[in-house]
C-alpha cells in the first residue's frame, strides 16, 4: 500500500511501488489531465509536480511520490502562478492540437513559481523538455512573458 499526496488529498493504494505515477494518476485515481506521450521522459507530455519541481511522471515510480507533494494541471486553477499561466495561455492562443499543452503549463508554472521574471535563456533551460508536435514554441514563450509581468 501506498500513501500519496496528490492536489492537496491524501490516496492510500493498493499498486505496485514500481508502477509510473501516471499510470496511478490517470488509471487509478482517475486524474486524466496528464498526458501520455512517449513513455520515456522525452516529450513532457506527462509533466507534473513533485514537491514544486517539473518531473516527468512516465517513469517516476510511484514509491518515489511517497511522503512528497504531487500536484497535476487539475490544481493548477487553484495556484496562483497556475492561474497566471493559464490566463496567459488564453490569451496568447497558444493551444493548437491542446495534447501537449497540460504538460508545458506544469512545466511553465515550476518556472514562474521558481523565476517570476524569467530570460529567454531561463525560458528555454526550463522548457527545453517539453515537445509540441504543433510548434508553437513563439506562443509558448510568449505566454510565459505574459504571466510574468501579470
Amino acid at each position: 500500500m501506498l500513501t500519496l499526496s496528490i492536489n492537496g488529498t491524501s490516496h492510500q493504494l493498493d499498486v505496485p511501488d514500481d508502477m509510473p505515477l501516471l499510470w496511478v494518476l490517470r488509471d487509478v485515481i482517475g486524474l486524466t489531465g496528464t498526458k501520455f506521450g512517449c513513455g520515456i521522459a522525452q516529450c513532457g507530455a506527462c509533466t507534473v509536480h513533485l514537491d514544486g519541481q517539473a518531473v516527468r511522471s512516465c517513469v517516476l515510480p510511484a514509491a518515489l511520490a511517497q511522503g512528497r507533494e504531487v500536484k497535476t494541471i487539475e490544481a493548477m486553477a487553484q495556484d496562483p502562478v497556475g492561474r497566471k499561466v493559464q490566463r496567459a495561455w488564453l490569451d496568447v492562443e497558444v493551444v493548437q492540437c491542446g495534447y501537449c499543452q497540460s504538460g508545458q503549463i506544469m512545466s511553465a508554472t515550476a518556472l514562474l513559481t521558481a523565476t517570476p521574471k524569467p530570460s529567454d535563456d531561463d525560458i528555454d533551460a526550463a522548457m527545453a523538455g517539453n515537445i509540441c508536435r504543433c510548434g508553437t514554441y513563439v506562443r509558448i514563450r510568449d505566454a510565459i512573458k505574459r504571466a510574468g509581468e501579470a
